[in-house]
């Protein structure tokens, strides 16, 4: 994970969230209708400042080498995935998330952010994950300012996923709209959670020699419980880590597949 100690200090959202603490004349003032744009501005412009390892935002061509320590001698296919952030009612940075449909042939009704492949008429990944939230959850892409785009994970289907990451400054803008064929539901959660050791497990596993540990959060909304787990958890403790300037509170040990690098 790259370091984020050379962001400014402005993203202490956690501190700045706290609104009853600031003075009436304050940017932080509770009582200022502009204050949670305010809030989501200075951490857009935060993470602007964010450069993946590589320096760029494709798919480094290291990935299709056969000489990667992690990637076996075959082209691998392309994703993205939306980490669309957003201020919630009580001032917390929250996360879109969706449970996909129990008929899809893969992954049917584990939880996954809005994302998919990238198809040959996309320009780059930025326009792979709007596309696919727009299909997916019916989020409009006017709607959302994408700020970063993170390291790519490799998974072990040969699949590259490019987290990007956007902030919806509007959330009453935005009227879930669910693809029947591929969401059962759409709901969000805090970003924070994915930095406490609270509501998780793990489980060790091993894959070519290679001991890690799956993270498992489990969350309830609105009466339905939700486990968010393995890729989606590692991608949303990466980006938890990169807003919140800090390291979880517990040994995250990621398998090594997941690096491209």
């Amino acid at each position: 994970m790259q370091n984020a100690s050379h962001l400014p200090p402005l993203i202490r959202f956690q501190i700045q969230r706290k609104r009853h603490r600031t003075s009436s004349n304050s940017v932080m003032d509770s009582n200022n209708p502009g204050v949670g744009y305010q809030r989501l501005e200075l951490l857009a412009q935060s993470l602007r400042l964010y450069k993946p390892i590589s320096g760029i935002s494709e798919i480094p061509k290291i990935l299709d080498s056969p000489a990667s320590p992690h990637v076996p001698d075959q082209k691998l296919d392309k994703a993205a995935v939306l980490i669309c952030l957003f201020e919630g009612n009580g001032g917390d940075l929250r996360v879109i998330l969706t449970k996909r449909s129990s008929n899809l042939s893969s992954h049917s009704g584990e939880v996954a952010l809005p994302g998919g492949k990238r198809e040959e008429s996309d320009a780059d990944d930025v326009e792979t994950a709007l596309r696919e939230a727009k299909e997916e959850i019916g989020l409009d892409p006017s709607l959302v300012d994408v700020v970063a785009v993170l390291e790519p994970f490799v998974t072990k289907r040969r699949m590259t996923v490019v987290p990007v990451v956007g902030i919806l400054y509007d959330e009453e803008a935005f009227s879930p709209t669910p693809n029947a064929a591929e969401v059962e539901a759409i709901f969000d959660v805090p970003l924070e959670m994915f930095l406490k050791d609270e509501n998780r497990r793990a489980e060790e596993r091993e894959w070519l020699g290679d001991k890690y540990l799956l993270h498992f959060f489990d969350y309830e909304a609105e009466k339905e419980k939700y486990t968010i787990w393995a890729l989606t958890a590692g991608i949303l403790i990466e980006v938890a880590s990169v807003v919140y300037q800090r390291p979880p509170a517990f040994l995250e040990r990621r398998p090594n597949f997941w690096s491209s690098y």
